[in-house]
């Protein structure tokens, strides 16, 4: 093949959301992300193969169907309920652990290594075993004892923890190498977190080995499968935190790809959606996850199991228990509630997908969905006998909630009479039960959104409701219309989280316990963060590491993200000036001519507003909305309102300075300082995590060391966001 014909060929990426009931295959070109095939089969839950036979299955038929080659297929990923579906099915391995310290500790270290049985689920225990050995007296021969003897008590894994691991993990790497040596899998403390903490630390070590040896047995299984179709791209799976890692890290580090099913949806709103600042929805047919998109990036939280903190980083999402197959129920002549048990569950169809020729003569019978299920939820009876559900998408279908180009769209005319007699029950119109069931379902979703928008303090005038999921059509338009946010619907939201998938940032966290964070301790994490995920397979030229510290924990953590290798380089359309004005003022929701150029880096554009708000009758109030604007259209930061200076990079470090000092309010005892993002090139610093001065320099030192010394940079600086 000539370069010229190789340089013409497309290529294309597969991502494969493996979902509670369906996995879902998408291609996607990779020059301009366009969807050119899809395919789903069941989830193969009960398959001897696990999961992993209909992740071959969807990969293979997609490829089929778009007749592309395998050799052209530049990226393929997954992602996986199989962490989270063993833990909660208590499908997990026995875990032995070797706890050790030095004798000066061992009192306190015995017990924090000793961890006592996790609950799972109802009924399910993980229940691990305990060794403990001294460091003074730690030979080969005391190790394989302590492991003879928990292999004799069923232990297939083996954890080591030492209580100053973080530090050294001479003596961790030892038991590894050991257990090993005797045909065990293994886990150290060390791989999982950097962090202090004996027992968080060795706990989250214990759930991870508890998933290995299933998890390795599906990864190998799928990447045999993978290569064995001819395609030679790396295969990632989709972690938790909304990026993706090597096959390799995840034999290793499992339990990192806990929720990586809401994480692909997210991943689709962040690459498919560009969206910035929001609150996401991936609404199914039985329940809604809930969470936050800031700055570009999903809200991380520690991942929780049996009610115990772990060390797992994942996203922060709610599970409410409503969607669009959420069923009504019906007490005396009103209407009560709306789920939590979905017409998926009952086995039923909704009316708003049912043809309409099939409803005759329709009456109201009330039934339980389950055995212990209460006996009040609505089923309509057809003359032939079909019984079918009245659920939050056929009531967003009536009212018209609900478009053509959605996938929640059915038949408006079949809900009309298929809840008739529901309404003749309730005495009143059609349109007002409809309106019933979606007042009562958004009054379950409402308050999850306003506590998220106070919990992440998002400008609640600019964040944006994302809908996702095929359900998104039957609560979002509702949502948005009672709570005055605005909202967006992907026109492939049934396949949003396997289009993230596809798209997803390679990403990794490193996080340390440092006392008195200094400002070199926070570039060799940044450092260490660019290693690390450049490791996995990201390109160098487009990482981006932000930093966060917690001054009450001591904690410090830095979050790289960058897209693979093999990433199409010319991914759209630069746009202009002009084009990126008429995106801020959009956003902004103001006129085009109240927007100017505040900023540009050569690579980002920066756009500031000016908004004049009457209060009262004799007040008024004059904010200026900020909007960051990449090459691509995609707005990578915004605010309701803030300040935008400019310096070139040479003087950077002394700007910053000045700027903090400028907005910091000292406030007797305590300090509220700014909230600030220093845009350099192409790349945003994002400085809100940080409290201090030096600190804020440090971390942005290392991004200046590039740039030519009058290469212009922008800060954005918003007041009064946070106290010390």
């Amino acid at each position: 093949m000539t370069d010229q014909v190789a340089a013409d060929r497309r290529s294309f990426r597969i991502g494969i959301d493996v979902g509670g009931t369906f996995t879902k295959a998408v291609l996607i070109d990779n020059r301009d992300h366009s969807v050119v095939g899809r395919y789903s089969v069941l989830t193969t839950h009960d398959d001897p193969r696990g999961v992993a036979k209909g992740v071959v299955e969807v990969f293979r038929n997609v490829l089929d169907g778009s007749a592309v080659d395998p050799i052209d297929v530049v990226f393929l990923a997954h992602s996986t309920t199989q962490a989270t579906n063993a833990l909660l099915e208590g499908d997990v391995a026995t875990v032995g652990i070797v706890g050790m310290s030095s004798r000066f500790e061992s009192l306190l270290a015995r017990g924090q290594t000793a961890i006592g049985r996790i609950e799972l689920a109802p009924g399910r225990f993980l229940v691990p075993q305990h060794r403990f050995l001294l460091t003074e007296s730690l030979t080969d021969e005391t190790v394989k004892t302590a492991v003879a003897e928990l292999a004799a008590a069923g232990a297939k894994v083996i954890v080591a923890s030492n209580a100053f691991g973080v530090d050294d993990n001479t003596q961790e790497s030892l038991v590894m190498k050991l257990a090993n040596d005797a045909g065990l899998s293994s886990t150290g403390g060390h791989e999982i977190t950097k962090l202090y903490g004996l027992t968080t630390r060795t706990r989250t070590a214990v759930i991870n080995a508890s998933i290995l040896p299933r998890m390795i047995e599906t990864a190998t299984m799928t990447e045999a499968s993978v290569r064995e179709a001819g395609i030679k791209a790396p295969l990632m799976i989709m972690r938790g935190d909304g990026g993706v890692m090597s096959i390799e890290e995840m034999r290793r580090r499992p339990a990192v790809t806990m929720l990586s099913g809401p994480a692909a949806s997210v991943a689709g709103a962040l690459m498919h959606l560009k969206v910035s600042d929001g609150i996401y929805f991936e609404v199914g047919g039985t329940s809604t996850n809930i969470g936050v998109i800031r700055n570009g990036r999903p809200t991380i939280k520690y991942a929780q199991v049996g009610g115990h903190e772990t060390y797992i980083n994942s996203l922060d999402v709610r599970v409410v228990g409503i969607a669009g197959g959420s069923m009504v129920r019906v007490s005396g002549n009103s209407l009560h509630d709306v789920g939590p048990r979905s017409a998926h569950i009952a086995g039923l169809g909704y009316a708003a997908f049912t043809d309409p020729a099939m409803i005759v003569d329709p009456t109201l019978e009330l039934f339980r969905p389950k055995p212990g299920d209460p006996d009040d939820y609505v089923a309509i009876r057809c003359a032939n006998g079909t019984r079918i559900a009245i659920t939050n998408s056929c009531a967003a279908n009536l009212l018209g909630y609900a478009k053509p180009g959605m996938h929640s769209y059915g038949n408006p005319q079949s809900v009309r009479l298929a809840i008739a007699p529901l309404a003749r029950h309730l005495n009143c119109s059609a349109e007002d039960v409809a309106r019933q069931i979606l007042e009562t379902a958004s009054r379950k979703v409402i308050p999850v959104v306003e506590g998220l928008i106070k919990e992440y303090r998002l400008d609640s005038d600019q964040a944006v409701l994302v809908g996702e999921g095929g359900g998104a059509g039957a609560l979002i338009p509702f949502v948005s219309e009672k709570t005055g946010l605005s909202f967006r619907i992907s026109e492939n939201a049934e396949v949003i989280s396997s289009i993230g998938v596809a798209l997803a940032l390679v990403r990794e966290t490193i996080e340390r316990t440092i006392p008195n964070v200094r400002p070199e301790d926070i570039a060799m994490i940044k450092r260490e963060a660019f290693d690390a995920v450049v490791r996995l397979g990201a390109a160098p030229a487009n990482v981006e590491v932000t930093v966060e510290v917690d001054p009450q924990t001591q904690r410090v953590r830095a979050t790289a993200m960058g897209s693979s290798e093999m990433r199409a380089q010319d991914l759209s359309k630069e746009i202009d000036e002009a084009e990126g004005l008429a995106i801020a003022a959009s956003s902004m929701s103001i006129p085009e001519a109240a927007v100017t150029l505040a900023a540009n880096t050569g690579q980002m554009r920066v756009f500031q507003g000016t908004v004049t708000e009457r209060k009262w009758r004799f007040f008024s109030k004059t904010r200026h909305p900020v909007r960051a604007v990449d090459r691509e259209g995609v707005i990578r930061v915004q605010r309701s309102n803030a300040t935008v200076n400019t310096a070139p990079a040479g003087q950077g470090l002394a700007a910053i300075r000045t700027l903090w000092e400028d907005l910091t309010i000292y406030n007797g005892d305590s300090n509220i300082t700014p909230d600030l993002f220093v845009i350099a090139g192409a790349h945003v610093i994002d400085l809100c995590g940080i409290i201090a001065v030096e600190q804020a320099i440090a971390v942005a030192k290392g991004e200046f060391a590039g740039l030519a010394p009058d290469a212009q940079i922008a800060l954005i600086a918003v007041q009064g966001s946070r106290g010390i």
